[in-house]
């Protein structure tokens, strides 16, 4: 890396606020705060992990809110004042909360923070605690250097993510709206974990999500005897309506992130930079490959079919569920395609989450391309789709313009996205090292 163990100007401490990086994140690893979607079997564990982010911000004069939307479901929100006070507020957030782990499948304990040749294991290395380390101990580090950041930022840990965010950002956005007030812009995952490319390494950005269709679906028939077939058997009319989106190929579809995603891959590989041509290199984008791709049309994946309760009876019904995912442009065609693809004989009923979409050229990601390049001169920052959801979501609803990017250089074999809620979840220490230089850089200039 171009930079390390440097002091900025100003004051930074660096070599303390790398080895605080790496100390907080396996701190709060260590704070089991497993989200099972149960309010009776989760416990306490998201305030626990608020109340010792406090601490951490308390010593430095950061005071903080510890918000609860139900016992034991803690959100925390920080405010640091920005050298232009009228300068938009940048939310800086991550998620508290984290998926189950079965001990019994990991060579470590899920919940250790135990460091072993250069590797941080632990449930959230990657998703997310490694992101609450490395703000933290830049904003500490930034405290004690006596450095304003130019912006005001709001500093917000939530709850719930996991389990889309009812009970943490969904809920203080409906419900204290004015603990963002003033921000207009936000950063948190996914994103900034190194991709390499030719002589390049990506860093992919979101600057854009898909939105969530999830489609419950009912088929209704003439019970019967199964001996003998009837013309309006409901399984036969659920099975054949989820084969039809099952088989259908949609078509690829422009947007800006993916547009300019396909023009630098382009430039990059010496290839045209198309929408078309980017797909036809998506083998070359290594662990990217699978999320670049779902990002290049919507989607509709069949999940779940029910029916039936004994093998010789027609039952009168037969219930299914499609995900789907859409992208920025197709909110008002996507729903009545897919209920024309479906047909007649299948009743929908649907939950729907708009997808978003941030400037791809906003000065927000021309201060993320000035902290990498400061870092890492082969380092490229490319704007993505997100097929997935965050918390950013959440905060669109305020105005504000969600942005995906942990800074993470890592070795070229690790797949990042791969690691989340997977077994032996573990971050490098070279990659918090490096990702927490580059995160004081954004949050003091963005």
């Amino acid at each position: 890396m171009a930079k390390s163990n440097e002091a900025h100007e100003g004051g930074v401490d660096t070599a303390a606020m790398i080895a605080e990086a790496v100390d907080i994140t396996a701190d709060l690893i260590r704070i089991d705060s497993t989200n099972t979607g149960n309010l009776d079997t989760i416990g306490d564990g998201e305030t626990r992990v608020c109340r010792r982010i406090a601490e951490y911000l308390d010593e430095v004069g950061i005071s903080s809110e510890l918000v609860e939307s139900v016992p034991g479901r803690g959100s925390l929100v920080a405010r640091v004042d920005g050298a232009d006070p009228d300068a938009g507020a940048l939310v800086v957030h991550g998620h508290v909360d984290v998926v189950p782990a079965a001990a019994d499948d990991w060579s470590v304990p899920p919940f250790s923070g135990e460091i072993h040749d250069g590797w941080l294991y632990g449930r959230g290395a990657v998703d997310m605690k490694d992101m609450l380390g490395m703000i933290l101990a830049s904003v500490r580090a930034m405290r004690r250097g006596g450095i304003t950041p130019r912006r005001p930022l709001i500093l917000a840990f939530f709850a719930d993510e996991e389990h889309a965010g009812f009970y943490g950002a969904k809920w203080l956005a409906e419900n204290r709206p004015d603990l963002f007030e003033g921000a207009t812009h936000a950063i948190s995952e996914v994103g900034g974990f190194s991709v390499p490319l030719g002589d390049k390494r990506l860093y992919p950005i979101a600057t854009a999500e898909k939105g969530v269709a999830w489609a419950e679906l009912l088929a209704k028939g003439t019970a019967g005897h199964a001996s003998m077939p009837t013309d309006d058997n409901a399984v036969a009319r659920l099975v054949s309506a989820m084969a039809r989106v099952a088989e259908h190929d949609f078509p690829l579809e422009p947007t800006e992130s993916v547009a300019e995603m396909a023009r630098q891959v382009g430039e990059i590989l010496g290839t045209p930079t198309s929408l078309a041509d980017l797909q036809g290199n998506l083998g070359k984008l290594g662990h990217m490959e699978a999320m670049v791709r779902a990002s290049l049309s919507n989607t509709a994946s069949v999940t779940v079919a029910d029916a039936g309760y004994k093998v010789n009876v027609i039952p009168t019904e037969a219930t299914g569920a499609i995900d789907g995912r859409v992208l920025p442009g197709s909110e008002e065609t996507y729903r009545p395609a897919l209920e024309e693809l479906l047909g007649d004989d299948v009743e929908v009923q649907w939950r729907w989450t708009p997808p978003i979409a941030a400037p791809a050229d906003d000065p927000l990601v021309d201060r993320v391309r000035d902290a990498i390049a400061d870092y890492d001169p082969n380092g490229v920052v490319v704007p993505y789709l997100l097929p997935a959801s965050t918390d950013n979501k959440h905060l669109a609803t305020l105005g504000i313009d969600g942005y995906g990017f942990v800074p993470l250089r890592v070795p070229d074999d690790f797949d990042v996205f791969g690691h989340f809620h997977a077994v032996d979840e573990r971050v490098p220490v070279s990659a918090l090292e490096f990702g927490v230089q580059v995160l004081e850089r954004i949050l003091r200039t963005a």
